[in-house]
């Protein structure tokens, strides 16, 4: 673990949630009831809001070990080597199990970038820590959990609090879990949609989670200005202009290089900076791997 702000070493990120195998087809639109298409191109690679994170962390520089369950049958197999060859250790909660996988079937639009999944997910696993969480936790830079396999995240996220480590909950949509997540929590990185139960609208769900203690609240909005609110204070961070082909796990990479900068030197609107400029180059490029060849250990800041 290194020292607050040091960049002597590659950073350590945990990550706790959800690996999937995705499977991506490119369309130039969205299929009718009873309607076969031809893709133009299609993928397969794993995915999941945590593990697309991790992958972003590792090619940005640091260490990213991501704890989830995915069990031995193959898909799993298939998964964790993808993982591997990005970089990502894999820490298996479900090792020596057959549970399925979870698999995600997704159509991006050509002409836009827009992406559609159907997936099974994980809110309701009941996969338990394994048994070297703390240890794992103990050696973390930053944590981010994002609310999958509920009882390894809040198991992670009390571990983080116990020794004041970074945490951060990618916020996509509100799920139960959050409400033995928020104590914890440092940093919540929001979609625009995320809404806090009984708010109406971003604005209202940050003021609810700054108030519960959380530290930063971030939202992102597309191409739109990300906004972030902490106690006294807010702001927003421009956002470069791209020409979008490919959304497909853009905010997971926001998510991960978020972590990824927490652990560096810089102001937060910096970090947010840095974290946009990421996502930016995610969408800018056909596919779900190609784009981390661009990727350098000090991207520019916008």
């Amino acid at each position: 673990m290194n020292a607050p702000g040091s960049e002597s070493a590659a950073p350590v990120g945990v990550f706790v949630g959800l690996a999937t195998l995705d499977v991506i087809h490119r369309v130039s639109a969205a299929p009718a009831p009873n309607q076969k298409i031809t893709s133009s191109a299609q993928f397969v690679a794993s995915g999941g809001p945590a593990a697309n994170a991790a992958v972003t962390f590792a090619a940005l520089g640091g260490t990213a070990v991501l704890v989830t369950a995915l069990g031995d049958d193959p898909v799993a197999a298939l998964v964790k080597a993808d993982l591997a060859a990005f970089g990502v250790r894999v820490i298996d909660a479900a090792e020596g199990s057959t549970r399925s996988v979870p698999l995600s079937a997704v159509t991006v639009i050509e002409s836009t970038g827009d992406r559609s999944v159907v997936s099974a997910d994980a809110v309701n696993s009941d996969a338990t820590p394994p048994a070297d969480l703390a240890t794992v936790v103990a050696g973390a830079d930053v944590v981010l959990v994002d609310g999958h396999h509920p009882l390894i995240a809040c198991a992670a996220a009390e571990h983080a609090a116990a020794r004041v480590t970074t945490l951060i909950v990618d916020a996509g949509r509100w799920k139960p879990v959050m409400r033995e997540l928020i104590p914890h929590v440092t940093d919540m990185v929001c979609s625009a949609d995320f809404r806090v139960p009984d708010t109406q609208d971003t604005a209202g769900s940050a003021a609810a989670l700054v108030g519960s203690g959380v530290r930063t609240v971030v939202t992102t909005h597309g191409g739109e200005p990300v906004e972030w609110w902490s106690e006294g204070s807010s702001g927003s961070v421009d956002v470069e202009p791209v020409t979008v082909v490919d959304t497909v796990g853009a905010g997971d990479a926001f998510h991960g290089a978020y972590a990824y900068y927490s652990t560096q030197a810089g102001s937060l609107s910096e970090r947010i900076g840095r974290s946009a400029h990421v996502a930016a180059l995610r969408c800018s490029m056909i596919g779900p791997r190609a784009w981390l060849r661009q990727l350098s250990t000090a991207p520019t800041v916008y």
